[in-house]
């Protein structure tokens, strides 16, 4: 089945993003998957990872505050699946002294697999589905409680390797599956590294657009 969805120009601004709900909070994003342990919990470390090198303050004082979660309780409480802290590590994630690194380690030794909780859909100004059924669940969701669906989005919108596929999108030509990042869970370790080169191209590709926002600076004011 086709279809249509707003997908982001190649090169990402402010304006491609949702607008922040509040000028006093930090930018909320959510990485999304299904049990919070691979997929999700990666993003959030390389993103947190980015954004701190970039001197964007990722505590929750100000700033982005970057968090993930699942579309389901099957994880909960688990901590980041052993392979993807292997992976992360072995790609110099949290693993020195400097403050981005101290930021990783901080939010791997931290994480605790949950369930997106509806406070969590309510606050967040970018929800980031790392699947189309992840999508439609939150949306799903969203629209139940009443709440802006439009700040929920493809994880590969972002993706710069994705040009293809979102084109097809906007065009009403091809289906959101096609945007996937696939589990790595029932793979090997190379399936986590696969997923990792995907949440890197993503965060490299969001970063700026970020960095932006958080200075306040965007072209439309926001």
């Amino acid at each position: 089945m086709s279809e249509t969805m707003t997908l982001v120009s190649p090169i990402i601004t402010p304006a491609d993003l949702p607008a922040p709900r509040t000028t006093t909070e930090p930018y909320r994003i959510v990485m999304v998957c299904t049990g919070n342990i691979c997929r999700s919990a990666m993003a959030e470390v390389v993103l947190i990872d980015r954004l701190t090198a970039a001197g964007v303050p990722t505590d929750g004082a100000d700033g982005v505050l970057v968090t993930s979660a699942g579309v389901s309780d099957e994880e909960l409480g688990n901590p980041v699946d052993r392979r993807a802290r292997r992976v992360l590590a072995n790609h110099g994630y949290g693993v020195g002294a400097s403050p981005t690194d101290r930021a990783c380690a901080g939010a791997i030794a931290t994480h605790h697999a949950h369930r997106l909780s509806d406070r969590e859909l309510a606050d967040a100004d970018l929800l980031l589905a790392m699947t189309c059924g992840h999508h439609r669940e939150m949306t799903r969701r969203a629209e139940r409680l009443g709440l802006d669906a439009s700040r929920i989005r493809m994880f590969r919108e972002l993706d710069p390797h994705a040009l293809a596929q979102r084109q097809e999108l906007a065009e009403g030509a091809g289906a959101c599956y096609s945007l996937d990042v696939p589990d790595p869970w029932y793979g090997t370790v190379e399936d986590f590294v696969e997923t990792l080169e995907v949440v890197e191209r993503v965060s490299d590709a969001l970063t700026p657009a970020l960095v932006e926002l958080a200075a306040g600076s965007s072209p439309d004011g926001r």
